[in-house]
């Protein structure tokens, strides 16, 4: 199977990604994206003029791309390798391909005048733009000066914009548009540069031609002829490329986009494309940075994709000659022109708005409440419904599993210091005095992304021993390779990622086993020496409050993600949480009162708050309000999304007393849902002490509840 990576997210790959859901490509296919949700430039000004809220103008990459079977990748992309044909991104192992595709777009040009990163808004990138633009006007006062720089089309609409939601701000703003040239929208037919000057005199936004800027200050932006007032200063001086690609030796033009033929390809590099703003067709050079043609070059993007895994001749691409521009002027109008021509109406505004709303529909997967947008309410596949989740979802339930064993006779071994019989975190025993500690972890991948698996198996692994309040120092791998991938790419994936958390921590990574199979497993027996263990999974007393580290819903999460439900911000945040692992909880918990500690992973947190209750011999009370979950999770449960491992913990139900309604609460289910490098869960007779030294070494901590005496009811713990 031939690798093809995507680099970017634009205009133009999102449409390689919805027709690769629905015809596949001929190779396994992975999108680099430093975020995964895209925002439409084209709607940008009418969201600063407040006519459209945010969701309407994001494309969440991460479901779009999982309907397509598409692996993704959340990291900045900073060079193309060609001889090795490698992308390097940011923090991780190189990302080979066969074939590749950039549609990175472009950054803004003269960010490097003085006071402009400081002082100026620029727009790109175009989220820190919204924000940062709404914030400051928000905080004007009753009469601002605003400075837009830069009179493209950009220019213009976001001058006339500011203008508009000022005013429904209640205020007075004196908007000034500074401009090199003689007139805004330079280059074009002088009857649309007069429809502006027009429409500004009436809007009282004033026109300053010929300005050169030379610096900005927190109150004025300075030019060759004098200074400007401003209160607000937006950046909008054109187009300017990523670094990324002079770094990375490919043929720019004198502003560093990449050169590419008619086909596409970038020049010289046959298994490389670009498309959009980073890409120049060096035959159709006057071709300006819109969308629009983004937009016109997916469909030949996709056919040449295709064309060029099967071998076949490749087609060229055609730019049109002119479009039908349209700018937005914030009041419910706009001015569209076409060949010299100019219109203005509201009913221009009307027409660009059916355009845009109907361009992001064939995007937006997920609807602003969670739910699958009606256009994508179907099965990804005839498998969907069969979908077996990974991670420590993936494994025996607890009933079985606890019959299988005790079929088996008692381990009899006089140096066994915790064996199976204790049902603890870990096994330990002496050897010449001191303690051998020692915990074996092993899931199938709960992801496509074999680096992240490495380094999640790790810290699951490792988890277990920090839950006993002690140090790992040894760790061994085994590694189950899918048959049908590339063996030694997988697997110095998977090692990277188990190297990249293990080094950290000091723990040695001193070989391992690997194994083909139908689906990538990762496991690892980890080891620590000690004298003795400062915590156990028992100990809990009547009075303890229980408070856990980490939020919940893991599970749930990523069994979405599987099949495109998922918001990809939302696993973005569980995976950042995903890859610190507890080390530093445990160590900041060392030397406070802790009388039992666990870690929450497959059974869930019903399961191992369990654990720790009939070991201790007491009983509990959780708050189900108390608890703590991760971005999106309540609204998927709501739903009815479930992993598959959660109905097997929901067996602990026979013993769980729900008070009042407290089954029907939002987070009941919260309570079964299996994690993946979870948290840890403390018993602690001192919660002050223990949440403010968490705190204050930057980790989180929730009080989840308390340890009670045994309940009379039978109930292991009730949940209120």
């Amino acid at each position: 199977m031939r690798e093809l990576v995507l680099v970017g997210a634009g205009h133009t790959h999102v449409q390689v990604l919805k027709m690769a859901a629905m015809e596949p490509l001929d190779a396994r296919i992975t999108l680099v994206v430093d975020d995964p949700v895209a925002v439409y430039s084209g709607m940008v000004p009418g969201l600063v003029a407040g006519r459209y809220a945010p969701h309407e103008l994001e494309i969440d990459a991460r479901p779009l791309a999982k309907r397509a079977g598409v692996r993704v990748i959340h990291a900045r992309a900073t060079r193309v390798d060609t001889e090795a044909r490698c992308i390097h991104v940011e923090g991780r192992p190189p990302i080979r391909y066969d074939v590749a595709s950039l549609n990175i777009g472009s950054t803004v040009a003269g960010l490097e005048l003085a006071g402009v990163r400081e002082h100026a808004v620029p727009t790109r990138p175009i989220r820190v733009l919204v924000d940062a633009v709404e914030a400051r006007m928000q905080a004007t006062g009753p009469t601002p000066d605003v400075v837009i720089v830069g009179a493209g089309a950009g220019g213009v609409e976001l001058a006339f914009c500011v203008e508009q939601r000022l005013r429904e701000l209640g205020r007075v703003p004196r908007v000034t548009l500074a401009h090199r040239g003689a007139h805004p929208l330079e280059g074009q037919h002088t009857r649309v540069q007069g429809r502006v000057e027009d429409a500004a005199t009436r809007r009282g936004i004033r026109l300053a031609p010929h300005t050169e800027v030379t610096a900005v200050t927190a109150t004025s932006v300075e030019t060759t002829a004098g200074s400007l007032p401003s209160d607000l200063t937006v950046w909008v001086t054109g187009a300017a490329a990523h670094g990324v690609l002079r770094d990375s030796g490919l043929p720019v033009d004198a502003r560093g986009f990449v050169f590419v033929g008619d086909d596409l390809r970038v020049e010289g590099h046959p298994d490389l494309f670009a498309a959009g703003d980073c890409a120049v067709l060096r035959s159709w050079p006057g071709i300006p940075k819109a969308g629009v043609y983004a937009v016109r070059e997916g469909p030949v993007l996709l056919a040449n994709l295709r064309a060029h895994l099967a071998g076949r001749p490749l087609a060229p691409y055609r730019p049109q000659r002119d479009f039908f521009g349209i700018l937005n002027l914030g009041d419910g109008t706009a001015i569209g022109t076409k060949w010299g021509v100019a219109v203005e109406g509201g009913w221009v505004m009307e027409h660009k708005d059916r355009i845009d709303r109907r361009f992001m529909r064939m995007f937006q997967v997920l609807e602003p409440d969670g739910r699958v947008a009606s256009d994508f309410d179907r099965p990804m596949s005839a498998m969907e419904g069969e979908m077996v989740c990974g991670g420590c979802a993936a494994k025996v339930a607890a009933r079985p599993l606890q019959r299988a064993l005790s079929r088996l006779p008692p381990v009899v071994d006089p140096d066994v210091a915790v064996g199976p019989e204790d049902a603890d975190d870990v096994v330990a025993w002496r050897d010449g005095g001191r303690l051998v500690v020692q915990n074996v972890d092993a899931f199938s991948a709960f992801t496509d992304d074999p680096w992240v698996v490495g380094r999640v198996a790790a810290h699951n692994a490792t988890s277990d021993v920090w839950a006993k309040g002690l140090a790992p120092r040894f760790a061994m791998a085994t590694v189950q390779i899918p048959t049908d991938d590339d063996h030694e790419e997988t697997l110095f994936q998977v090692m990277a990622g188990l190297r990249a958390s293990l080094d950290p921590e000091g723990i040695a990574l001193l070989g391992g086993h690997t194994t083909l199979g139908e689906k990538l497993v990762v496991g690892l027996v980890v080891t620590a020496i000690a004298d003795e263990l400062p915590w156990r999974n028992r100990g809990a007393r009547p009075g303890d409050t229980l408070v856990l580290t980490r939020r919940l819903g893991t599970g749930v999460l990523f069994h979405a993600d599987m099949a495109g439900r998922a918001p990809g911000r939302a696993v973005d945040a569980v995976l950042n949480t995903m890859l610190r692992g507890n080390r530093l909880a445990s160590e900041l918990a060392r030397g406070q009162a802790v009388h039992a500690c666990t870690d929450v992973t497959g059974f869930g947190l019903a399961g191992h708050l369990a654990e720790v209750v009939r070991g201790s011999g007491c009983g509990a009370v959780l708050e189900l309000a108390a608890l703590p979950a991760f971005p999106a999770v309540e609204g998927l449960l709501a739903q009815g999304e479930r992993s598959t491992f959660h109905e097997q913990n929901r067996e602990l139900l026979k013993v769980v007393a729900a008070k009042g309604d407290a089954a029907r609460h939002p987070r009941f289910e919260l309570l079964f849902d299996p994690q993946t490098a979870g948290g840890l869960l403390f018993a602690t007779p001192d919660p002050d002490g223990l949440i403010a030294a968490l705190e204050a070494g930057g980790d989180t901590a929730w009080r989840i509840g308390v340890c009670t005496e045994p309940h009379e009811s039978g109930a292991v713990f009730e949940v209120v």
